[in-house]
């Protein structure tokens, strides 16, 4: 389900609105902090880079 009582933090902009806590009526993420990791072993690229707080929408 949505996060219907979605509280943008400003601090995080986010864009992916398949995620749980992506504030739908705003480019925000809801969560307090976020962790971001990588799946590359020397990441050079933006796309190297993941958010691991990701959390796929129901």
């Amino acid at each position: 389900m949505a996060n219907c009582n979605c509280k943008p933090n400003q601090s995080i902009h986010c864009s992916v609105s398949q995620c749980e806590y992506h504030c739908q009526d705003k480019n925000y993420c809801s969560l307090d902090c976020i962790t971001v990791g990588t799946h590359e072993a020397n990441p050079t690229m933006v796309q190297c880079t993941d958010c691991e707080s990701f959390c796929l929408k129901k």
